[in-house]
């Protein structure tokens, strides 16, 4: 058996502060195909952990019978220091209070990193180029001095990350259905992810514009692309974020029954020795640039008159924002309008909203003008 617990213990920035994280690895350590899984990098979003929690024990199992085709590496909770950081019984798990940098934001932009190491390096064999450029980014992340636990946790997670084969990064919502996020280089073949996870939407970006945590490898493997036009490079790794619905879903038997979704999914490709059943199609994918953030235009209450799921048209009401100040205080009701056609993916859970706040996403299916080129997430 080849199942095995790991940790790290950060040093934390003040005297005394330690932080230990837990991993786990499992499957041949000679297999050709690594998968490197994680959840919870927000770490106030849990249902990941519950769903790796219950992967765990499955993939223990297949490997015992000899069953497993792939190298896992799996962090059912990757960020044990936002599991620290609550704030009078509310757990702020997305931001480093130190900083206030979203977890899952700026994380680096590697390709200028090893431009200089596989220039003139490049050859007409794409095994050769793609170990290259894996070889280039693993000496980088070696030179690299953390100096932060933020910096030195961030450092670990890319160095067991970069020469993976697949990457999922699992997160969740705030109330929402289930999606994806992931580059458009890599559909239609995530679409048996997709499939395998029954989305409501694969959303696809080639830079969403915050430095996520996915659109790393499918930024250096591009960039390396457009700068060497004339060498086979390919796309070396496929990566997402699974968004599994919202904050407050995480339930053991939905965290069971998305477990077996995943171990669907890497039978289908057969890196576990399984015969998974059929799955359902989901729908294909949709460029992020034509969803719609809809925000507040003004504080007040929220009062939704869509569901989850629900489609909508251009000039639907979503939701009336109700006036908490001024002569007609909690009176008035201003409706919320859609820009958009498409189905609601999320709403916001709660109903207080300052101006400019999220209040719903609208997926349609055309790009829209204020998105293309922009910033693409809620933050």
């Amino acid at each position: 058996m080849t199942f095995r617990q790991h940790h790290l213990d950060l040093a934390g920035d003040a005297p005394g502060q330690t932080t230990t994280l837990y991993w786990y690895t499992v499957g041949p350590d000679d297999a050709p195909t690594k998968v490197h899984l994680q959840a919870a990098l927000h770490a106030d979003e849990q249902p990941g952990t519950m769903a790796l929690h219950h992967l765990l024990p499955m993939l223990r199992d297949a490997d015992a019978a000899g069953k497993l085709n792939a190298r896992f590496v799996i962090y059912p909770s990757v960020n044990p220091l936002g599991l620290a950081t609550r704030v009078q019984r509310r757990h702020i798990g997305r931001y480093d209070l130190e900083t206030g940098v979203n977890f899952n934001r700026r994380w680096p932009d590697l390709y200028p990193q090893i431009a200089q190491a596989i220039a003139g390096k490049l050859t007409s064999d794409t095994g050769a180029n793609l170990a290259l450029i894996r070889e280039a980014v693993g000496a980088w992340l070696d030179e690299q001095r953390p100096v932060t636990a933020a910096q030195r946790l961030r450092l670990h997670i890319l160095k067991s990350a970069y020469d993976a084969d697949i990457v999922l990064d699992l997160h969740c919502d705030d109330e929402s259905l289930k999606h994806i996020f992931t580059s458009p280089d890599l559909m239609p073949g995530l679409q048996d992810l997709a499939d395998r996870m029954q989305v409501a939407a694969t959303l696809t970006a080639e830079d969403s514009g915050g430095g996520s945590f996915d659109e790393v490898l499918p930024n250096l493997y591009r960039k390396a692309q457009r700068a060497h036009p004339g060498f086979p490079i390919p796309m070396g790794a496929e990566t997402a974020t699974l968004e599994y619905r919202g904050q407050a879903d995480t339930h053991d038997a939905v965290g069971a029954e998305d477990a077996q979704g995943l171990f669907d999914f890497f039978a289908g490709r057969g890196i576990i020795a399984a015969s998974p059943a059929p799955a359902q199609p989901a729908p294909g994918p949709t460029p992020f640039e034509a969803t719609e953030v809809l925000r507040a235009d003004r504080p007040g209450l929220l009062a939704y008159r869509v569901e989850l799921g629900d489609r909508v048209k251009k000039g639907d009401v979503v939701a009336d924002i109700i006036a908490m100040d001024g002569p007609d205080a909690f009176l008035a009701r201003t409706p919320l309008r859609a820009g958009t056609d498409g189905i609601i993916l999320s709403r916001a859970s709660a109903k207080f909203v300052a101006i400019n706040a999220s209040v719903a996403k609208i997926v349609g299916s055309e790009i829209l003008p204020a998105r293309a080129g922009g910033y693409l997430l809620e933050d």
